[in-house]
């Protein structure tokens, strides 16, 4: 009895509906973006952002901060920088897969000359 009922509970709780697992696979997309930053070859200070996403979902928004309190949306944005220094440049990246929708959080050390 009672190495039934440990089963059953197993198999409840290692079960996933069609909804958590669309959720999973949603979260999985997540790890198909990646941050990508160049410097403008005439200003120093001017600096090229942008998301790649490799998934199979719809990239549905991207938010940036760059790390001196400015911040942008898009997934190609350009950002000026006041001063020379290192900053963290975060994105934000929505994915939208089978009806669920997922969040991550990529980050970028970036030095301004």
């Amino acid at each position: 009895m009672t190495i039934s009922v440990f089963a059953l509970v197993f198999f409840i709780s290692n079960s996933c509906s069609k909804a958590e697992e669309s959720i999973v696979d949603c979260a999985f997309e997540t790890a198909n973006s990646k941050i990508h930053n160049s410097t403008d070859a005439t200003n120093p200070k001017l600096m090229n952002y942008s998301i790649e996403y490799t998934g199979s979902g719809t990239l549905q928004n991207v938010t940036w901060t760059f790390g001196d309190g400015s911040t942008g949306t898009g997934a190609v944005v350009t950002h000026t920088y006041a001063a020379a220094g290192t900053y963290e440049a975060v994105a934000t990246v929505t994915v939208k897969k089978d009806g669920s929708e997922c969040g991550t959080t990529k980050k970028r050390t970036v030095t301004v000359n």
